[in-house]
C-alpha cells in the first residue's frame, strides 16, 4: 500500500508539472488579455472560469475515452506519443522564438471556448500527455495512480484559472520582460518533454518490432 501511495505521489507531481508546462499559464496571459480587452472585469472573470472548465472537460473526455478512440482507429499509443511529441516540439519552438498565437476573437464566437478553452489550453499536447499519464499511472500504481493524474489535472486547471482570473495583476507583477522570460523558460522545458516523448515512442516501436 505504501509503495502505491509513494508511486501515486510521484505520478501526481510529475503529471502536474508536465501539464502546467504544456498549458503555459503565464504565456496564455497576454493572449487572454488581448482577446478580452473589450470585456468588463466581471465578464473577464467569467471568461477565465469558462475557459478553464472547457479545457478541463475536453482533456478529461480524452483521458477517459481516448484509448477507445485509438483502438477504433487502429492507432497505437506509441504513434500518438510520437505525433504528440512532434506537435509539442512545434509549440515549444514557437514559445522559444516568440511567435504570436494566431488565435483571434471572431465576431459571434465565445472566446472563452474558442480559442481560449481549446485549442489554446486543451491542445493536442495536453491531450496526449494526459492520455499517456493515465495509461502509465494505471500500470504503475493502479487506481491510486489514475486518481493522482485526475488530481493533477484539477490542480493544473486551478493554476490556469488563477492566472487568467488575475491576468491583469500577473502582468503587472511580471511585467512585459518577466512574461516573455517565463514563456521562454516554458518553451525550453516543453522542448525537452517533446524530445523525451519522441524518444519513448521510438523505443516502444523498436521493442515491439523485436
Amino acid at each position: 500500500m505504501s509503495d502505491n501511495l509513494s508511486a501515486a505521489l510521484t505520478i501526481f507531481v510529475s503529471s502536474l508539472i508536465t501539464l502546467i508546462v504544456i498549458m503555459d499559464p503565464p504565456g496564455a496571459v497576454p493572449i487572454f488579455l488581448a482577446l478580452t480587452a473589450r470585456m468588463t472585469p466581471h465578464e473577464r472573470s467569467g471568461a477565465a472560469r469558462r475557459a478553464s472548465l472547457v479545457a478541463f472537460g475536453v482533456i478529461a473526455l480524452f483521458a477517459v475515452f481516448g484509448q477507445r478512440i485509438l483502438d477504433y482507429l487502429h492507432v497505437s499509443i506509441a504513434a500518438l506519443q510520437g505525433a504528440g511529441g512532434l506537435l509539442l516540439l512545434l509549440v515549444a519552438l514557437q514559445l522559444l522564438t516568440g511567435q504570436e498565437s494566431e488565435a483571434m476573437a471572431d465576431a459571434g464566437v465565445n472566446v472563452a471556448m474558442v480559442p481560449l478553452g481549446t485549442p489554446l489550453l486543451a491542445g493536442p499536447g495536453a491531450i496526449v500527455a494526459m492520455m499517456l499519464a493515465v495509461q502509465q499511472a494505471g500500470t504503475t500504481a493502479g487506481v491510486a495512480g489514475e486518481v493522482a493524474v485526475g488530481l493533477a489535472l484539477l490542480g493544473t486547471m486551478g493554476v490556469v484559472y488563477l492566472f487568467l482570473r488575475f491576468a491583469t495583476v500577473v502582468r503587472r507583477v511580471l511585467g512585459e520582460s518577466g512574461t516573455v522570460l517565463a514563456t521562454r523558460i516554458a518553451g525550453l522545458l516543453l522542448s525537452a518533454i517533446a524530445v523525451q516523448m519522441v524518444a519513448n515512442a521510438v523505443q516502444s516501436f523498436v521493442t515491439n518490432a523485436a
